[in-house]
C-alpha cells in the first residue's frame, strides 16, 4: 500500500496533469445522446469509454454514485469495474456518496469506501456533515491510517441549500460562524492537527464555484495556510461557473482547487470528448500560468 498520504498524492496529480477532474455521471440524456441503453450495461461501457479518453490527459475522476446506484445489484458491480479500471489508468478516484449518519452506520461508509481491498475502494469519498462534524471520527481515523482523503460538504451549489448553510451559531449575545464557515474550519483545522508536516492536507471541503462566498461566511484564503486545505469545487461549465475564472473565485486558495466538469465535457459523445478535454486543459492550464 502506498506510504504518500492522499494529499501528497492530489498534490502530485495536479502537477502532473492539472486541476481537471471528470465527473463520470451517467445520467439518462447523457446514456442516450452516447447511443447506449439506459441500463447498468450502458453505464459500464459509458464509464470504461471516458476512462480510456482520459490516460495521461487528466489525472482526477469522480464518478457519481447514485447515478450507478439506480441500477441496483447489477449498478455496483458496474462500479467496481469503473473503479479498477480508473485505478489501472493511474486515475485518482473521488467516490462522490455523501455520506452522513452516525455511530457504526457510518463506520460502515467509511469501510466500504475507503479500506484497502474493498470492491469499492476509492481515493476519496464526498461526506455529509450536517449531523455533526463529530459524527466522523472514524472516517477521519480510515483516513489516516489508510492515506485516503474525505471531502466534507461545506458549501454547496445547490440554492436550496442556503438557508442551513448560512445559518449562524448564537453564543450568548455574540453571533459565531455560518454553518459553512464552521465546517471549513473545522477541516483546515483538522489538516493542521494531523497532517502538520505536509504541504497539503487530506481532508478537503467541497464549495461550488458558483456560490456566494461572503454570504455563506466562508474566506477560502483561510485554507491556503499549510498544510493546504483541498477544495473540490463543482459548479464549473453548464452550472455557470467559467473555467477562466477559477483563480479570481478562489483567491489564494486557488491551487488547492479541484475544478470538475462533467455534462460540458460529455454532451458531445465520444466522438468530441477527446477535443473537449483539450480545450478545458488548455484553458485552466492558461488561467493557473
Amino acid at each position: 500500500m502506498t506510504t504518500q498520504t492522499f494529499g501528497e498524492r492530489l498534490a502530485d496529480t495536479i502537477d502532473r496533469h492539472g486541476h481537471l477532474c471528470v465527473g463520470i455521471d451517467p445520467h439518462t440524456y447523457l446514456l442516450e445522446a452516447w447511443d447506449l441503453p439506459v441500463s447498468a450495461v450502458g453505464a459500464h461501457e459509458f464509464g470504461l469509454r471516458i476512462i480510456e479518453q482520459l490516460k495521461g490527459r487528466v489525472g482526477i475522476v469522480k464518478p457519481q454514485v447514485a447515478f450507478y446506484e439506480r441500477f441496483g445489484a447489477n449498478g455496483y458491480r458496474v462500479l467496481e469495474d469503473v473503479f479498477e479500471a480508473a485505478r489501472a489508468a493511474g486515475l485518482l478516484v473521488i467516490a462522490d456518496v455523501k455520506r452522513g449518519d452516525v455511530g457504526s452506520t457510518l463506520e460502515a461508509y467509511a469501510e466500504a469506501w475507503l479500506t484497502p481491498g474493498m470492491p469499492l475502494e476509492a481515493d476519496a469519498m464526498t461526506i455529509n456533515p450536517y449531523q455533526g462534524f463529530d459524527t466522523f471520527k472514524y472516517p477521519l481515523q480510515m483516513a489516516g491510517e489508510h492515506h485516503k482523503g474525505l471531502f466534507v460538504l461545506a458549501a454547496t451549489s445547490n440554492p436550496e441549500s442556503a438557508s442551513v448553510q448560512t445559518a449562524r451559531r448564537v453564543r450568548g449575545s455574540q453571533e459565531g460562524r455560518s454553518v459553512a464557515g464552521g465546517i471549513a474550519a473545522r477541516a483546515a483545522l483538522w489538516n493542521r492537527e494531523h497532517y502538520a508536516n505536509r504541504t497539503k492536507g487530506s481532508i478537503g471541503v467541497v464549495i461550488g464555484a458558483t456560490v456566494d462566498q461572503e454570504l455563506l461566511g466562508i474566506d477560502v484564503d483561510d485554507l491556503a495556510v499549510e498544510p493546504d486545505t483541498p477544495i473540490l469545487a463543482p459548479g464549473f461549465g453548464k452550472q455557470g461557473a467559467k473555467f477562466e475564472d477559477v483563480k479570481r473565485i478562489f483567491g489564494r486558495s486557488a491551487e488547492n482547487v479541484i475544478v470538475t466538469s462533467s455534462r460540458s465535457l460529455l454532451e458531445g459523445g465520444l466522438s468530441g470528448l477527446s477535443e473537449a478535454i483539450d480545450v478545458q486543459n488548455d484553458v485552466l492550464r492558461a488561467a493557473f500560468a
